[in-house]
């Protein structure tokens, strides 16, 4: 029997509905820090007195540079989700980019914007 060289259209449909829940999850939260960030949500000391306000000060900063970061990550997993989305389209979805072979379907439920097989990513070490 032939190895599989890529996953069927069924298959795909399947990666792409976990992989659009997976982005509209992480572009709310994406929106969520981006809100901390900028104090849009409203829940804030900075409507509190003054005396708070010194005391709250470097917590607030350290707090939003953590936000920042996290908002970083958070919108370079956007981008490599879009980027899977893509690769089904193209029906590119699922194969590992070193070894040329499918990434085991657990791997990519687990990880779905994984561009390397288990083998491959312990390779780079």
């Amino acid at each position: 029997m032939a190895e599989k060289t890529r996953y069927t259209d069924e298959e795909l449909q399947e990666f792409k509905e976990i992989i659009l829940k997976k982005l509209d999850k992480a572009r709310k939260d994406y929106e969520l820090l981006r809100n901390t960030i900028t104090h849009q949500d409203g829940n804030d000391t900075q409507d509190t007195s003054p005396t708070f306000k010194v005391l709250e000060e470097g917590a607030a900063v350290l707090s939003k540079e953590e936000a920042g970061k996290l908002a970083q990550r958070q919108q370079k997993f956007i981008q490599h989700l879009s980027a899977a989305l893509v690769r089904i389209e193209n029906k590119t979805y699922g194969v590992c980019r070193v070894t040329g072979k499918l990434i085991p379907k657990e791997r990519l439920k687990a990880v779905p914007h994984a561009t390397l097989s288990v083998e491959a990513k312990q390779g780079q070490k």
